[in-house]
C-alpha cells in the first residue's frame, strides 16, 4: 500500500495552460504590446515546452530559459525583445492569479489528507509556485513542498529526487507513488528514483515503451483506487 504521494503541480493538479493564457494576455496589456491571440499563445506554449525540456536535459540554465523563451517568442511575432526580462518578472507573478484545478484536485488532496502523506514536487519557479500554492489553498494540505529552485536541481534528475526522498524519511520506495502528467520530468524522474509512477494522461496519448509506468489514469480521483 502506498504511504506517500508525490504530486506534480502544473498540468496535473492545476491547469497550467489556463494560467499561462491569462498571464500572457495580462502582461501583453501591461506592457502595451497589443492583442495576444490564441494562435500566438499556442506558438509561445510550444516554445516554452521546448525550453523546459532543454532544462530537464541540463542543456540550459533556468535563469536563461526564463528570458530566452520570451526573446524567441517576441522575435517570432515581430516584437522588440528588450522587454523580455521585465515581461518575465511580471509573468511569474501573474501565473498565480489564475487557479483552475483538474478534476476537483483540491477536494481530492483534502480527502486524502491524513490517510497518506502528500508532497508537492515541481520544476516551476519559486515565485510562481509559492503564489499558486497559497492562492489555491494547497499549501495548507501538503506535508511538504519541493520546488526545484530551492532543491537546487530539476526533475527528472536524481539531484532533485535524492533530497526529496531523504526529507520524506525511512520508507520503502515501493510505498511512494509519483503522480504527474509529464513523461520527461515526472515519469522519467520516477524511473530515475526507482519509485512507482502514475501517469495522468487525460488526453489518452500513447504510452512510450522506454519508460516504466505502473499506472495510467485519466481522472485524478482514480488515485484513490490505487491506495486500497
Amino acid at each position: 500500500m502506498f504511504k506517500v504521494i508525490l504530486w506534480d503541480i502544473d498540468g496535473t493538479l492545476l491547469d497550467f495552460l489556463a494560467a499561462e493564457r491569462e498571464a500572457i494576455r495580462a502582461c501583453f496589456s501591461r506592457f502595451s504590446l497589443g492583442d495576444c491571440t490564441d494562435e500566438m499563445i499556442a506558438r509561445y506554449s510550444a516554445i516554452n515546452k521546448s525550453y523546459w525540456e532543454k532544462l530537464e536535459r541540463e542543456e540550459i540554465t533556468k535563469p536563461r530559459l526564463l528570458v530566452e523563451r520570451f526573446e524567441r517568442f517576441f522575435a517570432l511575432e515581430g516584437i522588440q525583445t528588450d522587454c523580455a526580462p521585465d515581461f518575465n518578472d511580471a509573468y511569474q507573478l501573474a501565473l498565480g492569479d489564475t487557479i483552475c484545478f483538474f478534476d476537483a484536485g483540491y477536494a481530492l488532496v483534502k480527502a486524502l489528507k491524513g490517510s497518506v502523506r502528500q508532497f508537492a514536487v515541481t520544476n516551476g519557479t519559486k515565485i510562481a509556485q509559492d503564489k499558486k500554492l497559497r492562492q489555491s489553498g494547497l499549501i495548507d494540505l501538503f506535508d511538504g513542498i519541493f520546488i526545484s529552485e530551492e532543491v537546487g536541481a530539476e526533475k527528472p534528475s536524481m539531484d532533485f529526487f535524492a533530497p526529496v526522498l531523504a526529507a520524506i524519511g525511512p520508507i520503502r520506495k515501493d510505498e511512494i507513488l509519483i503522480v504527474g502528467d509529464s513523461l520527461t520530468s515526472d515519469m522519467q524522474g520516477g524511473n530515475n528514483a526507482g519509485i512507482p509512477c502514475c501517469w495522468y494522461n487525460p488526453c489518452h496519448l500513447p504510452r512510450p515503451a522506454h519508460l516504466q509506468i505502473q499506472y495510467e489514469i485519466d481522472n485524478l480521483w482514480q488515485v484513490q483506487d490505487l491506495l486500497k
